[in-house]
């Protein structure tokens, strides 16, 4: 199963956290800031404390069971009893692969280009500037859950990861079965882990 690397990493370097931020920029920008600190800090101790320094900032921001359903697309109501252990594996593969890529991060400039908020729908749209190159636009969809701004899908030069792992998952499930995604899930996540 291919991923897309780089919406990963900008995923993971325009992420923060802050538990008064009320917009969805804010809350993107002081996770983005949090991730920051852990990233270029040398007290944050080994690579594995960085990582869960990491896990423990970036997780939280995302709404994995609406990113794991739109990701599955129309399978969703075909495994019912599935869908837990479905948002658990997706969530760690994502999870890992995106944390993973935190650690390349150099240089890049973040500029948040606009905010539209639609009762509880909204989209943060942002530049990344690398320090040689263009900008690229990286667009964050969000929704509200218990009061905070929550990620479910990141659009990255107008090309959606929801629907990129959608289109991988209906490849998968039209030559084999739940149990083969799930595996292919799981395999990516062990091999991202080591």
């Amino acid at each position: 199963m291919k991923t897309l690397a780089f919406p990963l990493m900008v995923i993971f370097c325009s992420v923060p956290m802050i538990a008064h931020a009320s917009s969805p920029a804010e809350q993107i920008q002081e996770t983005i800031q949090e991730i920051m600190t852990i990233v270029n800090s040398p007290a944050a101790g080994t690579e594995i404390k960085k990582q869960q320094a990491l896990r423990d900032t970036v997780m939280p921001r995302f709404d994995w069971s609406e990113m794991a359903k739109q990701a599955l697309g129309r399978h969703w109501d075909s495994v019912p009893a599935r869908q837990d252990e479905f948002i658990a594996a997706f969530a760690e593969f994502l999870g890992k692969t995106y944390i993973g890529k935190i650690g390349s991060y150099k240089n890049e400039k973040i500029i948040f280009v606009d905010e539209v908020v639609k009762n509880s729908i909204a989209e943060v749209k942002t530049k990344v500037i690398p320090a040689n190159g263009e900008a690229t636009s990286v667009n964050y969809q969000l929704r509200q859950v218990a009061g905070e701004w929550k990620i479910y899908d990141v659009v990255v030069e107008d090309i959606s990861l929801v629907t990129n792992y959608r289109s991988q998952f209906n490849r998968i499930l039209s030559r084999g079965n739940f149990d083969d995604l799930l595996r292919q899930l799981r395999q990516k996540e062990v091999a991202q882990g080591n």
